[in-house]
């Protein structure tokens, strides 16, 4: 009979295994361990003192975790392992994968670094715990593409597209598109997500799928495509991880902590987080000319908005990491008119995210550039929308850039 118990102790998740573990126990124990991941636990030690038999199958449970775990920077520390459990360990060729211990003080020897490293300062404010490391960066341009003034009509014509050369923007967001001639990239534009360079946009179509141009080269000559949206560059000034203090997070709160650490009025946000309820909104039709609505009212007119908008009803895309980035403004009337209408009015904020596959993401702030590398080139992308205030995260990394008022 297969069990399994998880405790907290001093700060380690313990986990105690016992009796089977083979192709009827495996699924359980896998879940067990997803959870355990899913809710940003990146050290689990597993008791095995109670294991009586290991399969294959039971091994690929611990394989998958390790992987997973070690690109987030974590594992999976085997403790207290039976000797013919041990054995199999070995013949698998496993050993060389896990570290092991026989006692608690082992256990502790191994998660107390040899070197000790200063420790990332820490702030606390509307329920998020901040870790973060402050860096030396001059604030960033924020840069203003094409203008808003004809979405609400659905009046964008050729003459209104902006070409951005990939070089010239590192972070972005609007409604976007990839290709040579007007009358071919027209019906793709979508809502859009620069970071690093990188474009991925979801065209305004029935059928929607991500597409996306990732950039290594600094000096590429790609150029994106642009109906409107936002760009900014430059270096960032804090790197920061984050976790609720009694729960989940909503982005208005996250916002609001990251003004405790930072004094500029505009901030450029570059994040990762994984999601627990996505709140996101993109449009189902392009707003050019020909598309216009009939009745000569707004898309957004609540004759029109149903067949404009994909608006949510309840939160989805739970357990998913999103990548996302824009800009939030301490005070708004600070900002030029050009600016503040990149906001809308009662919001402090603007950002676009990116849906990703799931996968555990590492919480020390100075992993935040490989692991963003990481989801973007390596992981399956569903979709990108215009995150609403509602969208709850329970961890993450972000970085921070100051942007010149």
């Amino acid at each position: 009979m297969f069990e399994c118990a998880i405790a907290e102790d001093a700060g380690i998740t313990w986990v105690a295994v016992s009796g089977r573990i083979d192709s009827m126990s495996s699924p359980e124990f896998q879940r067990q361990i997803n959870d355990l991941m899913l809710g940003g636990k990146r050290i689990l030690v597993i008791n095995l003192a109670g294991v009586n038999y290991i399969s294959s199958v039971g091994l690929r449970v611990f394989l998958t975790a390790q992987k997973q775990l070690s690109k987030a920077g974590g594992e999976i520390l085997l403790y207290s392992i039976p000797d013919t459990i041990l054995a199999v360990f070995k013949q698998s060729g496993f050993m060389g994968v896990f570290r092991s211990a026989a006692t608690r003080q082992e256990i502790e020897g191994l998660l107390t670094p040899d070197t000790p490293s200063s420790a990332p300062l820490t702030a606390e404010r509307e329920g998020v715990c901040l870790k973060y490391r402050e860096r030396k960066a001059e604030p960033g341009p924020l840069v203003v593409i094409g203008s808003q003034e004809k979405l609400a009509r659905a009046h964008y014509a050729e003459q209104d597209v902006v070409t951005v050369r990939a070089k010239d923007i590192q972070f972005g967001t609007g409604l976007a598109s990839m290709g040579e001639r007007y009358e071919e990239y027209k019906n793709f534009f979508g809502e859009s997500l620069i970071i690093n360079r990188h474009l991925f946009f979801y065209p305004a179509v029935k059928r929607p799928a991500v597409d996306f141009m990732l950039c290594t080269d600094d000096e590429s000559d790609l150029e994106y495509k642009f109906l409107h949206g936002f760009g900014f560059n430059g270096s960032f000034r804090y790197l920061v991880s984050f976790e609720g203090t009694a729960g989940y997070i909503e982005l208005p709160q996250l916002v609001a902590s990251l003004f405790s650490i930072s004094s500029a009025n505009i901030l450029g946000i570059v994040f990762l987080a994984e999601s627990k309820g996505l709140w996101g909104m993109h449009l189902k039709k392009i707003p050019v000319m020909e598309n216009g609505p009939d009745n000569g009212k707004e898309i957004f007119a609540p004759e029109n908005f149903s067949e404009w908008a994909n608006f949510p009803v309840e939160p989805g895309d739970i357990n998913t990491i999103v990548a996302g980035c824009g800009i939030a403004l301490r005070d708004r009337e600070q900002e030029r008119p050009d600016i503040q209408g990149l906001v809308a009015k009662g919001s402090d904020f603007h950002i676009h995210g990116g849906v990703f596959s799931p996968e555990p993401l590492s919480k020390n702030p100075e992993h935040f550039a490989q692991e963003l590398t990481r989801v973007l080139t390596e992981h399956e992308v569903f979709k990108v929308q215009h995150i609403l205030a509602q969208s709850r995260f329970s961890s993450g990394l972000l970085g921070i850039i100051e942007i010149k008022s």
